[in-house]
């Protein structure tokens, strides 16, 4: 279940009311008048099924809820209550399978903008890779993999397709360039600092590594991975099973072949570089190609639930 609070001016409440009591899956309508001071009006509570708040929030923003009053959405992590049970029964679908398209808009712009915190976790996750690399060390190359924030641009770059909104994907764009480039520059400097103490070496890169080679040699198993993560990844974002994140972060090359091109271009090692960049860009290609296909069916399939449920429920008013 979802809780929702809403500022509304004055004259747009009984609006804002009616339109939460025709919608299926929403429950604890609470109406309080006048106690809103910034911005001034009334204050709207009410809980909603998750798989109808989609429809819900559309509903509130076609009343410009959103500009002449405040739209607040909360996650209920515990419902005692009959009315909420018979609501998420009467509500079309499940709610793990709900997507909420504002949630996810918002929480993919406020990932994939480019910070301070985004290029240093980026950064240092490529500097752990770059140490897994040389010493050959699977674990690093793991750690570096949760560390990593690149999921955050690539899910908006997916989002921005699918909900064709220009400036988020140039914001994850941006994002995403800028801080690779940024690590990858960093990464090299650290590799030069660490080569000059004696830490790292040429031989090292270029010896036998069986459990770091796969970095810099791109295949179709490569690929195939990354689509496969690349769409497990959206359905954690858009079902709020954020835990499903890390194994995803986990499972493609792209910081560590980040890392595996800084450290090779140190030691003018270009055939690595090259290969390690097909690598970084085969598994950027096959997440954002993945996650597109895969909002693009879940937003097929909820039309569809939508079209069915609306069906049924003129039916009914026939019959």
């Amino acid at each position: 279940m979802l809780h929702l609070r809403l500022i509304t001016p004055a004259d747009r409440t009984d609006d804002v009311v009616r339109l939460i009591e025709k919608t299926v899956g929403t429950t604890h309508l609470v109406v309080l008048p006048g106690v809103a001071r910034n911005p001034a009006g009334d204050v709207v509570l009410c809980d909603v099924a998750r798989e109808a708040g989609d429809e819900l929030l559309a509903g509130l923003r076609k009343l410009d809820l959103d500009r002449t009053g405040s739209i607040a959405v909360e996650n209920i992590d515990l419902s005692l209550s009959r009315r909420a049970d018979k609501a998420e029964a009467e509500a079309p679908g499940e709610g793990a399978d709900a997507v909420l398209w504002e949630h996810l808009t918002e929480a993919t712009h406020e990932e994939s903008t480019l910070s301070v915190t985004y290029v240093a976790f980026l950064t240092l996750a490529t500097m752990i890779a770059a140490c897994g690399v040389v010493l050959d060390n699977a674990i690093l190359i793991v750690g570096a993999m949760a560390v990593g924030p690149e999921f955050g641009p690539l899910a908006g770059i997916c989002t921005a397709i699918v909900q064709r909104a220009p400036r988020l994907a140039l914001r994850s764009l941006v994002a995403l360039l800028a801080g690779f480039a940024a690590a990858m520059a960093v990464t090299a400097g650290f590799s030069l600092f660490m080569d000059a103490v004696g830490l790292f070496s040429k031989a090292q890169l270029e010896a036998d590594r069986p459990n770091t080679g796969f970095i810099y040699a791109p295949d179709w198993f490569s690929f195939v991975v990354a689509v496969l993560a690349g769409a497990a990844g959206m359905l954690s974002l858009t079902s709020a099973k954020s835990g499903a994140l890390v194994g995803v972060a986990i499972s493609v090359t792209t910081v560590p072949a980040a890392a595996n091109a800084a450290v090779a271009l140190i030691y003018s090692d270009t055939t690595q570089a090259g290969r390690s960049t097909q690598q970084l860009l085969l598994n950027l290609l096959g997440i954002v190609l993945a996650g597109t296909l895969t909002l693009t069916a879940q937003k097929v399939f909820w039309r569809g639930q939508r079209r069915r449920r609306r069906r049924r429920e003129q039916q009914g008013h026939g019959a």
